[in-house]
């Protein structure tokens, strides 16, 4: 092949073929460019609100490294500053405040406090009502006391009520009265020691009184006006007119009354 021959056949290799020649075009056009269009603006406002909504969240409960609002965690436990609410339960090991604060637990109706073993069962438990703080097992503190300018009543409807001490109880009323009542027994006992009674008055109300025959008739139209206390060997007590001697002997019939 000549020199010249090759060019023009490398000349005509190389012009365009017009007669088959198609364009395709390449991309998204029309209606379905407009709706991605929307989508990506409509994604990016939510990511925006969201990050808003996150950021006023992070604000207002004050979430921080340590907790979030009143709550703080520390190393020995959980600390609540503040007024905080609770819609559940709530179960913890301990619960104290500051030293320098009391500690109030607040509810529109009562406020229960539960103890329990291993076993779920319950062994102890605090109620708070209207009417004061009922306990449901025995409680053991070392002081009660009411608030101030108001009366302390300690009571047990249809049970006993035991108080005991190893050291003995105390049970005083500085600016007040002091009553015990009770449907059937009151015990007083002292295993070691002497029950101390000191008051200017000690009054006790409704003792039976004994009557003797006395050989004077005189006196005994007059008006009895003064007794003598005596004691049955059951512990019970009675009043006997007094008389120049005892007259507890004449008159300790009322030892088998009932």
């Amino acid at each position: 092949m000549t020199r010249e021959q090759y060019i023009l056949a490398t000349q005509q290799n190389n012009l365009p073929r017009t007669e088959n020649a198609q364009l395709y075009p390449v991309g998204i056009y029309g209606w379905r460019k407009r709706c991605l269009y929307f989508f990506v603006l409509l994604l990016l406002v939510t990511m925006i609100v969201n990050l808003a909504m996150t950021i006023w969240i992070l604000k207002v409960m004050n979430f921080t490294m340590d907790g979030m609002g009143n709550l703080r965690v520390t190393k020995k436990g959980i600390r609540l500053e503040g007024i905080s609410e609770f819609l559940l339960p709530l179960y913890v090991k301990e619960i104290h405040s500051r030293k320098d604060s009391p500690l109030v637990l607040q509810s529109d109706r009562n406020v229960t406090v539960n103890a329990r073993n291993h076993m779920g069962q319950l062994t102890g438990q605090l109620t708070v009502g209207t009417e004061g703080a009922v306990f449901g097992h025995s409680v053991e503190t070392p002081h009660i006391r009411a608030e101030p300018s108001q009366d302390l009543k300690l009571e047990s409807p249809t049970r006993s009520l035991i108080m005991e001490a190893p050291r003995g109880v105390q049970v005083s009323a500085a600016a007040g009265d002091f009553k015990a009542t009770c449907r059937k027994e009151l015990h007083l006992q002292s295993t070691e020691g002497e029950i101390f009674l000191n008051s200017d008055t000690i009054r006790l109300g409704n003792l039976p009184t004994g009557s003797f025959a006395s050989s004077s008739p005189s006196s005994s139209n007059s008006r009895q006006t003064v007794y003598e206390l005596c004691v049955c060997p059951n512990g019970k007590l009675y009043l006997s007119p007094a008389g120049v001697s005892s007259t507890c002997q004449s008159s300790s019939n009322i030892c088998l009354w009932n």
